[in-house]
């Protein structure tokens, strides 16, 4: 869903703020950098394959869910 939104966004479709494909970017960015932070703690406190993952992955699904929110809002404020 966000990365059709943004793509609508980027189209024209819908409306966007300029700076949204800088902010896509940086979201990648420190969500990676965090993963990889969470990756090496679970690794440290002795965790199993899938705790690991599940750590790993967690950023990302944080930055999903409130970037879904985020667009949903500003595409319906701005019609």
């Amino acid at each position: 869903m966000v990365i059709g939104m943004r793509m609508a966004g980027m189209m024209g479709f819908i409306p966007q703020k300029s700076n949204e494909s800088t902010r896509m970017v940086q979201e990648k960015l420190d969500a990676a950098q965090e993963a990889g932070t969470a990756v090496f703690k679970a690794v440290a406190r002795g965790a199993s394959a899938d705790q690991v993952v599940s750590a790993a992955l967690k950023p990302y699904g944080r930055r999903t869910k409130a970037n879904a929110k985020r667009l949903t809002r500003s595409a319906t404020r701005r019609r």
